[in-house]
């Protein structure tokens, strides 16, 4: 018989004792945690963060995003300043030979009398599963080059380590968010809206600001893939400076495979990527009984195959439950129209952003109350989803410092904190969260739990399987239990 060390049983106790939490309905934890957070304005644009690259119409503001539905595709978009330049992107899989080379399109628009520099959007696909590409793309005699990692291919117990950002800005929390991020070890981010927050400049200044955000995240974006969703900050909806279709420099800019996942937006889609199906829906476009969004999640859902992806995740820019009184009650309509499907899908975990601070709930429901009759408030539910709001990015409109009191039942942590998350997919039915800090400038550990599978986690094959893929956290790796 295999003997355990004294930590392995504390370890397995703990994922005990966090699968417990997560199905009870006692209130949790509000942080008492007060930090001094560096003053909450954007950085001058003469900061070295915004740099402009070295050379004459050089690509800049590179990002990626997955290109099709199952990780094999990546849309590579850029912006050239002065001219179109060239929509080619050289990739391979050794440094410096690019044997393949695909070709995309350019566009550029105006939003006042700013006029946009040259976007290029290039759909590279045909690409294998878990291989590191280089690509360069180049305008002129100014080139650049970059690499990417391509996820495993669609397989149960693919692991993965997803990071999630939402309402992040251009500020200095800002920063001290994409620093902490980009040491995370995580293999591509989870964006949950409000990018730019350049919405809250005027005139000319609205192009300038998404500009400089863009040319601020490059150093994550080049490398690995955002998975976009679309927050309120997006809109965009200026009708004194004559601008009044809503999103057009967020669509303009960033782009989605929505057509793989045969939406008919952009701003909802899906794909699926190792072992998890992500669903990003639009929290600012209409999804009640009858809309295209609300038909299009319904096909979705039908989609879904935990067999090959047991991870269901969900993003939205607005939360569906928030104990904050910022933005309180904003996701109720939402919730009356999904969350019956929500629960019945089993979803594992729902991420928002749009308020700004952290808060986990436990698995509750509120699907009994039908407005005449039933339960009033919301009941533990383990078929529900975990609840995450991870609106701290950083922006430049500060914390939401102020929590309704007392403290719902469903509401299992909560902190006013800037900072980012990560989920950790380790096989089919077990994922580990994190939530951390921007503690002064340090990253810091603060929420962590056991996120269990809701498919695989109560199946009855899941007692075959139990040797092979039930594993607990043990310092330097995982063991079987």
């Amino acid at each position: 018989m295999r003997r355990f060390s004294v930590m392995n049983h504390l370890v397995i106790f703990s994922v005990f004792l966090s699968s417990v939490l997560l199905y009870r309905g006692d209130a949790g934890v509000t942080s008492s945690f007060i930090r001094s957070e560096w003053p909450a304005v954007d950085i001058p644009l003469d900061h070295h963060v915004f740099k402009i690259p070295k050379g004459y119409n050089a690509p800049q503001q590179v990002h990626i995003t997955q290109g099709d539905y199952d990780g094999k595709a990546v849309i590579i978009s850029w912006v050239t300043p002065d001219e179109p330049g060239s929509s080619k992107v050289y990739y391979g899989a050794v440094q410096g030979k690019y044997e393949f080379v695909a070709e995309g399109t350019y566009h550029n628009y105006t939003f006042y009398k700013y006029k946009s520099g040259f976007i290029h959007h290039c759909l590279v696909s045909g690409l294998e599963h878990d291989t590191k590409y280089y690509y360069k793309i180049e305008s002129g005699e100014s080139s650049r080059e970059f690499w990417f990692v391509t996820p495993p291919e669609v397989h149960p117990d693919a692991s993965y380590k997803f990071g999630i950002i939402g309402d992040m800005g251009q500020t200095f929390n800002s920063l001290s968010t994409l620093e902490h991020y980009m040491q995370s070890g995580a293999q591509a981010v989870l964006f949950l809206g409000d990018l730019s927050y350049a919405d809250r400049y005027e005139y000319n200044d609205v192009g300038v600001r998404w500009d400089s955000w863009g040319r601020f995240v490059e150093p994550s974006t080049a490398y690995q893939p955002w998975l976009w969703s679309a927050g309120n900050h997006e809109v965009d909806y200026m009708p004194y400076m004559g601008e009044m279709t809503p999103f057009r420099n967020y669509l303009q800019r960033y782009t989605t495979p929505y057509l793989a996942s045969k939406s008919s937006s952009p701003l909802w889609y899906a794909v699926r990527r190792a072992s998890a199906h992500i669903i990003v829906l639009s929290s600012y476009s209409p999804f009640v009984k009858y809309t295209p969004q609300w038909h299009w999640l319904s096909e979705e859902l039908k989609r879904v195959d935990r067999e090959k992806t047991p991870w269901l995740i969900v993003l939205m820019h607005v939360p569906i439950y928030n104990s904050n009184e910022a933005h309180f009650m904003e996701g109720e309509s939402m919730r009356a129209v999904f969350e019956e499907w929500f629960v019945e899908h089993k979803v594992d975990v729902i991420f928002a952003g749009h308020v700004h601070a952290y808060e986990r709930s436990y698995r509750i429901s509120n699907v009994r109350y039908n407005v005449s009759s039933g339960d009033r408030f919301p009941v533990p539910d383990k078929s529900a989803p975990v609840y995450i709001t991870v609106g701290d990015g950083g922006n430049q409109e500060g914390l939401a410092g102020r929590f309704r009191e007392p403290q719902p039942d469903y509401s299992a942590f909560r902190e006013a904190s800037y900072g980012h998350s990560t989920l950790d997919i380790k096989n089919r039915t077990h994922a580990i969260y994190h939530w951390n800090r921007n503690d002064d400038g340090k990253k810091v550990a603060t929420d962590e739990f056991v996120l269990h599978n809701q498919y695989w986690g109560k199946n009855i094959r899941r007692r075959k399987l139990k040797k092979h893929y039930i594993k607990s956290v043990v310092a330097g790796g995982w063991i079987a239990t």
